[in-house]
C-alpha cells in the first residue's frame, strides 16, 4: 500500500518511480507504523518536493543542492544516506563550502578575496579535512573566525590599504572602532604571520568573554534532586541535564554520545565520559534506564542502525547542541551549571583525577583549580580583614 501511495502521489501519470523515490518508500516501509511515513509524504510541502526529484534519474548530493535549501531536502538527503542510497558525506563540511563561496562575494578587492580564499584553504578547510568528522563548534569558529577577516580586509580596503601594508595604527584603530569580537580576527593574524603576509610584530587585544557566571552549589542540588520527580522535562533532556549538573559536561560532547559509551544492566547504568566507567548511582540511573528501553526516534525511518544516544530530527545524525541547550536552558543555563560543577569538583579531587574522568585536558581543570583556590583564599583574606586576626576562622570551619 505504501509504495503504490508513493507512486500515485509522485507519479500521477503511472511513469515508473524513479530510484530515488523507491529509496524514499522502501525507507517508510522500514518504520514500524507507516500510517506515520503516509501522513508525512501526504503533506503538500513534501509531496512537492518529492516531485522535483522524479525529474532526475540519478539523484546526487550535487542535484539535492541545487535545490532550494529546506529541512525536508535535508530529511530526504539523510533517508536517503541512511537507506544506502546515497554515499554519506560530512554535512557540516559541506555547508561550511557553500557558506564560504557566498561569504568571498562579500570582499571588495580581488586581492584579499584570493588571500582570504587561501586562507580558508590552508588554515580551516585543511583542519576539517583531517576531522573524522567535523563538529558544530569547528563550523561555528570557522565561520565567525572568516567573517571578523572579511571585516577587517574590507575596512583595510576602504582606507586604502592593502594587507601587506598593515601597521600596528591600523589595527588598533579598527579595533577600538568596532564591537570586541573584532579580536577575534587575531586567528586570521596569526595565519598571516605564518605565511609571511605581514609583520611578525603585530598583534590585536585578544577577545575575552565576560565573566561567566555559576549556578551555586545549593542550586545544582536542588535541580538534581526534581530531576527524579519533575515531569516538565522528556526523559532525553533529564539524562543529559544529568551529564551537565553532576559531571560537568559540555552539550556538544554530550549529544556525540553513542551507547558504545554507556552500559545498562539490572543492576548497574555505566557511562564512559574520559578512560573510566562512572556508575549512575539511583536515582541518576533512572533517565538512563528509560532512555535506553525507549529510545527517541525509534518509530521512524530515521534511525534503522542508530548508535547515538540523542539521536536529531535529521536521519542518521545526533541531536544538535544548540538544540539541546536551547531546551534545557528553560530549566538551567548549561554553562553556568557546567562551570559551578567543574568549580566544585576541584575542590574535592586532584586535577589529574577528574580530567581522567571527565574526559577533560588537565590544563582546563587545572584553570578550573586555580580559580576555585583564588576565590577560597579571597574570602579567606576577607575574613582576616573583618576579624583582625587569623585565629577568629577556625571556629567557623568545622
Amino acid at each position: 500500500m505504501l509504495s503504490s501511495t508513493v507512486d500515485r502521489l509522485l507519479t500521477p501519470n503511472s511513469q515508473p518511480s524513479s530510484p530515488a523515490l523507491q529509496a524514499v518508500a522502501t525507507a517508510l516501509k522500514s518504520m514500524k507504523r507507516a500510517n506515520s511515513g503516509l501522513t508525512w509524504i501526504q503533506q503538500p510541502h513534501v509531496t512537492a518536493f518529492l516531485q522535483q526529484l522524479t525529474a532526475t534519474p540519478t539523484i546526487t548530493h550535487a542535484r539535492l543542492d541545487e535545490l532550494p535549501p529546506s529541512p525536508t531536502r535535508e530529511y530526504v538527503r539523510g533517508l536517503l544516506v541512511e537507506h544506502n542510497a546515497l554515499p554519506r558525506r560530512d554535512e557540516l563540511s559541506a555547508r561550511f563550502t557553500a557558506w564560504v563561496e557566498q561569504a568571498l562575494e562579500r570582499i571588495t578587492s580581488q586581492n584579499h578575496r584570493d588571500i582570504t580564499r587561501r586562507y580558508i584553504r590552508w588554515h580551516h578547510q585543511r583542519r576539517m579535512h583531517q576531522m573524522d568528522e567535523v563538529t558544530q563548534g569547528t563550523f561555528l569558529r570557522a565561520k565567525q573566525s572568516v567573517t571578523v577577516a572579511i571585516d577587517l580586509l574590507n575596512w583595510l580596503t576602504e582606507h586604502d590599504t592593502e594587507l601587506a601594508e598593515v601597521n600596528q595604527a591600523h589595527l588598533d584603530r579598527w579595533q577600538a572602532e568596532g564591537p570586541t569580537t573584532r579580536g577575534i580576527a587575531s586567528r586570521f593574524l596569526d595565519w598571516a604571520i605564518r605565511t609571511s603576509l605581514i609583520d611578525p610584530t603585530l598583534k590585536l587585544q585578544p577577545h575575552r568573554r565576560g565573566t561567566s557566571p555559576r549556578l551555586n552549589a545549593a542550586r545544582q542540588t536542588e535541580i538534581v534532586h526534581s530531576l527524579s520527580r519533575t515531569t516538565d522535562m522528556n526523559t532525553r533532556d533529564r539524562a543529559a541535564a544529568i551529564l551537565v549538573l553532576v559531571f560537568g559536561q559540555q552539550v556538544s560532547d554530550i549529544v556525540q554520545l553513542t551507547w558504545d559509551n554507556v552500559t545498562v544492566t539490572e543492576e548497574l547504568v555505566t557511562i564512559t565520559l574520559g578512560t573510566v566507567k562512572i556508575a549512575l548511582v539511583s536515582p541518576l540511573d533512572e533517565p538512563w534506564r528509560e532512555l535506553a528501553a525507549t529510545p527517541t526516534h525509534d518509530q521512524t525511518a530515521a534511525h534503522p542502525n542508530s548508535n547515538w544516544v540523542f539521536r536529531g530530527g535529521i536521519p542518521g545524525r545526533h541531536l544538535r547542541a544548540s538544540t539541546l541547550t536551547r531546551r534545557l536552558s528553560t530549566v538551567f543555563s548549561t554553562r553556568a551549571a557546567r562551570l559551578g560543577t567543574l568549580h566544585e569538583l576541584t575542590k574535592l579531587a586532584p586535577v589529574a583525577i577528574i580530567a581522567e574522568a571527565l574526559g577533560y585536558s588537565p590544563a582546563t581543570i587545572d584553570r578550573h583549580a586555580l580559580d576555585s583556590s583564588a576565590n577560597y583564599m579571597k574570602y579567606m583574606s576577607a575574613l582576616r580583614t573583618t576579624s583582625g586576626s587569623e585565629e577568629s576562622i577556625y571556629p567557623a570551619v568545622k
